[in-house]
């Protein structure tokens, strides 16, 4: 059996993909739409305190294309918070006029690929501000889901601990290099979710998006060993960008 990778984990992530019903928007009066505004916006201010209270964080960005209108990205102590905040939310005014289209669950996940020898993670503060992170408010993001193929010679799971860790730490090496213009958010979803990992990319230039994933696709952890899902990317919606989206 090939060694298998420790992990380390920290917050518990949703990302939760809604269609607008445009159609029942439109229907609405205009005192149901003005309530429902006002009871978003007051979601909207309550997961800001959580964030400002360091209790979690979340990030609300619309969607460009068919796939979804828009996103929350919310992440939580326990898989018990986020399952409240999406019924909570689920039973708003402003929720029965919105279609959910995906969902995804995992879990923040760093990789002791790239520990620190001799370093407590709990004692670290930097890897503990990676685990429970702030999520960036840059001005787009792009989620897709991955797993590591598991097809003959093409077998990540067979390949010894070494080799693994030679070609993660190559792999690794590319995402630096997009330092200060692109930040990821790895978020671990085996026996979570369908797929094995969610990738959350925030930067301030959405071709940011292309290049990097473009670049990784040559390195032999995608090229021999990646497998992708689809891919959602959007801008920030701010409150008042959000109250702007849904004006009619």
């Amino acid at each position: 059996m090939s060694e298998a990778v420790q992990t380390l984990e920290g917050w518990y992530a949703l990302h939760d993909f809604r269609m607008i019903d445009w159609n029942a928007w439109h229907a609405a009066t205009p005192q149901e739409r003005k309530h429902a505004t006002e009871e978003l916006n007051t979601f909207l201010s309550d997961w800001q305190q959580i964030e400002n209270d360091k209790l979690g964080s979340t990030a609300v960005y619309s969607i460009v294309g068919q796939k979804a209108d828009f996103v929350f990205m919310q992440l939580r102590e326990t898989l018990e918070e986020l399952n409240d905040l999406e019924n909570a939310f689920n039973k708003s005014s402003f929720a029965a006029f919105t279609i959910p289209v995906y969902s995804y669950v995992s879990i923040v996940e760093l990789s002791s690929y790239l520990a620190k020898p001799g370093v407590d993670p709990a004692d670290d503060p930097e890897i503990q501000a990676r685990l429970k992170p702030t999520l960036p408010k840059a001005k787009h993001i792009c989620f897709y889901p991955m797993n590591k193929r598991r097809e003959g010679n093409d077998n990540w799971y067979m390949l010894p601990a070494d080799d693994r860790k030679t070609m993660m730490r190559s792999h690794g090496m590319i995402g630096r290099t997009y330092a200060g213009k692109v930040k990821q958010i790895i978020t671990g979803s085996v026996g979570l979710d369908d797929w094995e990992w969610g990738v959350t990319l925030f930067s301030d230039d959405p071709l940011h998006f292309k290049k990097l994933v473009y670049e990784m696709r040559f390195d032999e952890v995608s090229a021999r060993f990646g497998e992708f899902g689809d891919f959602y990317v959007g801008n920030l919606l701010t409150p008042e960008k959000f109250t702007k989206l849904i004006t009619v």
